[in-house]
């Protein structure tokens, strides 16, 4: 019968806090540019000009059909050598984090994209309306009237969109990146206590994903009340 030891957890606290700071860096960047470049997307795809419309659905499509971690591999095979090119960056330098980020924000706006068109599409049409009426450009109007209106409606789904990619963030396993699922991975595999070191980094997963679930719930409860 396997005997739990979970001895070697306490001395591995600052490696795996190490580890937490680069999947809440990653998370971090990935929502922030993912909800800037998802608004954009969206606006493209709802946009009358066909061109714009078919380069937002397209782009959409293809990282939604794509799986995360082929695209993940696809930019740290990729980006680094990109980078190093455009910037003159010696060959030695670390730059998987750099890539896990671009990969993470680009493929994340494709759902933030879809989140924030239903949200646009939520308000009332007559907003539109009301905004021509006033002599307001298209732009002005969804800047000042539309998009406010429809991220409130939105914030419960972009936050809970923001945990799921704070939990795909383990995928950068995949290159070697040493956030927190990868560096719990490591102790444990050092160590000789790969199970426990594992079902400690799940039960971490837990309590901030459910404590951030139960955040969220309550701001909907209250937007729905408001």
């Amino acid at each position: 019968m396997y005997e739990f030891d979970w001895s070697s957890i306490p001395g591995a606290l600052p490696f795996l806090w190490e580890g937490m700071v680069i999947s809440l860096k990653i998370t971090f960047a990935a929502v922030v540019v993912g909800i800037v470049w998802g608004t954009l997307l969206a606006m493209m795809r709802l946009s009358a000009i066909k061109p714009l419309s078919l380069f937002a659905a397209g782009y959409v499509n293809l990282f939604r059909a794509v799986p995360l971690v082929m695209v993940l591999l696809w930019f740290f095979l990729i980006v680094p050598r990109f980078i190093e090119e455009l910037f003159n960056i010696p060959p030695g330098v670390d730059l998987r984090l750099s890539s896990a980020m671009i990969g993470f924000a680009l493929f994340e706006s494709a759902y933030y994209s879809e989140i924030i068109r239903a949200g646009i599409q939520s308000v009332p049409k007559g907003q539109m309306a009301a905004c021509s009426a006033l002599g307001m450009t298209y732009g002005q109007a969804m800047r000042l009237v539309v998009l406010p209106q429809a991220f409130r409606n939105m914030v419960p789904l972009l936050l809970t969109q923001a945990i799921i990619l704070f939990q795909d963030t383990s995928l950068v396993y995949v290159s070697a990146l040493a956030d927190f699922f990868g560096a719990a991975y490591k102790v444990g595999d050092r160590d000789g206590r790969l199970v426990e070191l594992l079902l400690f980094a799940g039960a971490v997963y837990f309590v901030i994903c459910f404590a951030a679930s139960s955040l969220v719930k309550r701001l909907q409860k209250k937007y729905q009340l408001a």
